[in-house]
């Protein structure tokens, strides 16, 4: 299988896209339509979210399994250290190569039921997601991501020990990371230039989420850990109306990721919420068309 520092090295930006796993039939045909809807696009790759605690463990592999089978997309595997022992996470990185998966986005991962709650390793688990990326390594030839947060972890006070932190995960092994969303590029392009002063090159890439509607909009707040700056809500406040609404989130995704392109990032992430048409839209409009190596 190609990996994803394969696709996202090959001459031009590129695109990627994450979904969940269904939590029943009626999110499985609506999932299943997206990845069928963007497969046309020929995304660099597709990677698959994991619950919290591992609640949807079973779910992810099942899913990320399935594209990798039944589509001709790159399938990334998501996989966090929360309340998983060595042994048990040993056995999940095995069912991953069992059905073929090359590609696994290593996560430290959030508490249970409070994702802003205090970190309780597993007694016979890991505490560090650079500990999980020397895990996956260590148990086959995988390519390994990892997280970056434009704004520092959330439970992190200072930007620097934050970086350090990142910087160390490539250091582990990780091949390139995500970035968590953010509202302006250049909270993006700070974070680059921070991983780039203490001279690290792997590949980083902007995590993007279209504003289309008040509730994503919110839930970008919640997974950004950021306010809304006064410049994007005031141009979303103008609009009372939905379809309004939705056109100037979309208008915004589009200037932001024109804008991050323009910066030389080799590709942008798309957070999708098992949906494809945001993500079409703005693609489209980018004109980003991968090729296939």
């Amino acid at each position: 299988m190609t990996t994803v520092v394969q696709r996202i090295r090959v001459a031009g930006p590129v695109f990627s896209v994450e979904f969940m796993p269904p939590r029943d039939h009626a999110d499985e045909q609506r999932l299943w339509n997206a990845i069928r809807e963007l497969e046309g696009l020929d995304p660099a790759f597709v990677s698959v979210t994991y619950g919290a605690g591992g609640s949807s463990r079973d779910r992810t592999i099942r899913t990320t399994g399935r594209v990798a089978r039944e589509t001709t997309l790159v399938s990334m595997a998501h996989l966090t250290a929360v309340d998983h022992s060595i042994a048990e996470l040993r056995n999940v990185i095995g069912w991953y190569a069992a059905l073929g998966i090359r590609n696994i986005l290593a996560l430290r991962g959030d508490p249970p039921g409070d994702p802003n709650g205090d970190w309780v390793p597993h007694p016979q688990g890991l505490h560090y997601a650079d500990e999980l990326v020397r895990l996956v390594r260590e148990l086959g030839d995988f390519c390994v991501g990892v997280a970056a947060f434009p704004y520092g972890h959330p439970r992190s006070n200072d930007l620097d020990v934050d970086t350090d932190n990142l910087v160390r995960k490539f250091t582990a092994g990780a091949d390139f990371a995500i970035a968590q969303l953010f509202f302006e590029p250049e909270d993006f392009l700070r974070l680059r230039d921070r991983v780039t002063a203490r001279g690290c090159e792997a590949p980083l890439l902007p995590g993007i989420m279209p504003i289309t509607t008040r509730k994503t909009l919110a839930k970008m707040v919640e997974l950004s850990g950021a306010d809304v700056p006064a410049r994007i809500a005031d141009r979303l406040n103008r609009h009372a109306e939905a379809a309004a609404f939705r056109a100037e989130g979309i208008d915004l995704a589009t200037e932001i990721s024109a804008r991050l392109l323009q910066e030389g990032v080799p590709g942008l992430h798309f957070y999708t919420f098992n949906r494809s048409k945001a993500t079409k839209e703005v693609v489209h409009r980018l004109g980003l068309v991968p090729a296939r190596t």
